[in-house]
């Protein structure tokens, strides 16, 4: 029996809408019944009823013709856009600036691996197997839509072992954004499409299972051709589009998640290694007794704030206009770069790398960290005797981790006292939280030096609305913000548009920096240091996709010879580091400042 005969009789209906058809078959009886017999009217003489329509007395065959081809038509667009589909997963890549004819020039690897499956498989067993390669299909799929999510705002993939949490974070800036009933018609939406992607792929590979069986010569001479090719090409480094293999491989998602697993072991031998694990509190920030220390996170504050043309002009000149009111009132700076282990959000991840002197980038080692007795920047306070504070603004409700990064005193943002409004992600503005821990902490009498870490979130996105700076004595309870808010840009309305997203970016940096610059001139004193940096860079809609993951930071001091501990670093006068100033991974951070303020 011939391979496609065999291969009918296996399947029995074709799948494809068209029943099968012997030679010489009938496929419709053309003789004509009428009682006229054979001296009846040829055909060509049937009359046109009155009212125009068509006579009724259509030939069987020319119905049944028509209805086959309509059939077949339909089954060959269904079964092309099976195919399709198939080929969209396997090829398509994971970000949407690669979404180019010339990424799907490509031969897929996995694909002709199953194909050749299929062909050697009994018909029982090929069904069996076609539903979970169906599967598994459409959860690559929606792998990489969620990639194309993740590097549109956070310039990396989707870690499929630890970024669940990320998308918890997600949820709650999106609820934040657009409000909850926009959240959950979102989440609701992406829940129908993460279940429908799955089936329809699964249809789809159960359908192309019977077509390449039904069609098994053709289909391995294919396969055969394609894979040699793909060999060959991969061999000689032949590329139809630069930098395009023309093979491809989709299981690196295994690789990454076989990664995520292995990094557990990596970062305790990281963690076992600790200078300063057993360094007595008097042997500790020596050069720094007696004064209070602030070290302030502010949101998104990335090296293209500062560099970008787009913004280096108006963003430099808050800088240096900053650096000239911190001067005139007897403070000096000096500033440099570090590299942020995250872009665009995870913001905590960068708080604990800086703090822990660990390279935190994802949420397993984060929590691994705050599981262990790492000591930390505010936990050599601590041991030095400083009162340890943490202003956190945004976290609203319990804290935990606040116990490994040994604070005395944690203010949350309810904690805070605020009355004002929202402004949007962020629930305050940084001058309020800034005033609220003036009240709080320094104002106190008799005290003990405090060192205190404050995230600042009025640059966090979206940007809009972006507070104003008031009168410090007018702040409050916070409903002087209440106009400010009420006349901001929405949200909905900045992004609509690329450019005023990029816009409004800046001027929410802007008003941060202008608000410490402006806290430093209202309650400086000469015991205050205060060490500013941002967490990370914005979002690479901002950026864009190849910015670098740098950061500024900046330590402001009245006390020259707070500076003078620093002057081998390298680092630029004045608020704004220069591009020749060297850029330390920011986990090294933690080691350097405290060796350079040790004995």
């Amino acid at each position: 029996m011939p391979d496609q005969e065999r291969a009918a009789a296996e399947e029995g209906p074709t799948g494809e809408g068209v029943p099968a058809s012997t030679p010489g078959e009938d496929t419709g009886d053309t003789r004509d019944s009428s009682p006229h017999g054979a001296g009846a009217a040829p055909a060509d003489d049937h009359r046109v009823p009155e009212n125009g329509a068509p006579d009724d007395d259509v030939p069987k065959d020319v119905l049944v013709d028509g209805r086959r081809r309509g059939r077949a038509v339909a089954a060959g667009l269904t079964t092309a856009l099976a195919c399709l589909l198939v080929l969209f997963a396997l090829l398509a890549p994971n970000r949407i600036s690669q979404l180019t004819p010339g990424e799907f020039l490509r031969v897929p690897v996995e694909g002709l691996l199953a194909v050749a499956l299929v062909l050697v498989l009994p018909p029982r067993a090929r069904r069996i197997v076609a539903v979970p390669i169906g599967v598994l299909l459409g959860v690559l799929t929606i792998m990489k839509l969620i990639d194309m999510g993740f590097y549109a705002a956070l310039a990396r993939p989707f870690n499929p072992v630890l970024d669940w949490i990320s998308i918890e974070a997600a949820v709650g800036f999106l609820t934040d954004s657009v409000g909850r009933v926009g959240a959950i018609a979102a989440l609701i939406g992406a829940a129908l499409l993460a279940i429908a992607v799955p089936i329809l792929m699964t249809l789809a590979v159960l359908r192309l299972t019977r077509f390449v069986v039904r069609h098994r010569t053709a289909t391995t001479h294919t396969v055969t051709a394609l894979g040699v090719a793909c060999v060959a090409c991969t061999l000689l480094g032949v590329q139809i589009v630069p930098e395009v293999p023309v093979g491809t491989l989709a299981y690196d998602r295994i690789l990454q998640a076989r990664d995520g697993f292995q990094d557990q072991k990596v970062f305790a031998s990281e963690a076992d290694v600790d200078t300063f694990r057993d360094v007595p509190g008097d042997k500790l920030l020596t050069a720094l007794r007696g004064k209070d220390v602030v070290v302030a996170f502010i949101e998104s504050y990335g090296r293209d704030a500062v560099d970008d043309p787009e913004f280096a002009s108006q963003v430099g000149a808050v800088l240096e206009a900053g650096n000239s009111r911190l001067n005139a009132a007897g403070y000096t700076a000096k500033s440099g770069w570090l590299t942020s282990p995250t872009v665009g959000g995870g913001s905590w991840l960068a708080h604990a790398t800086l703090l822990s002197g660990l390279w935190i980038d994802n949420q397993q080692r984060y929590n691994n960290l705050v599981a262990s007795d790492r000591l930390t920047l505010n936990g050599a306070f601590q041991r030095a005797q400083w009162r340890t504070v943490g202003v956190m603004p945004a976290i609203n409700q319990a804290w935990p981790e606040g116990a490994f990064f040994r604070y005395d005193q944690i203010y949350s943002g309810p904690e805070l006292g605020y009355r004002g409004p929202k402004f949007s992600y962020a629930p305050m503005p940084d001058q309020y939280t800034l005033t609220a821990f003036e009240r709080a902490e320094r104002a106190k009498p008799d005290r003990a030096p405090l060192m205190a870490t404050i995230p600042l979130v009025s640059s966090h996105a979206p940007w809009a609305p972006i507070p104003q700076l008031v009168d410090w004595k007018d702040v409050g309870d916070g409903s002087v913000f209440d106009p400010i808010a009420a006349a901001g840009e929405s949200p909905d309305d900045v992004w609509r548009d690329t450019g005023r997203v990029r816009t409004e970016y800046r001027r929410s940096v802007e008003y941060s920096l202008n608000t410490l610059v402006s806290y430093v001139e209202t309650y400086g004193d000469d015991d205050l240091v205060l060490v500013f940096l941002g967490d990370h860079q914005a979002t690479p809609l901002v950026t864009g996709e190849n910015a670098s993951r740098d950061v500024p930071i900046t330590i402001v001091a009245h006390d020259r010879a707070v500076l003078d501990r620093i002057s081998g670093w390298g680092w630029q006068d004045g608020l704004r580091p220069g591009p020749q100033t060297p850029v330390w991974p920011m986990n090294d951070f933690r080691d350097r400042f405290l060796t350079a303020f040790g004995p």
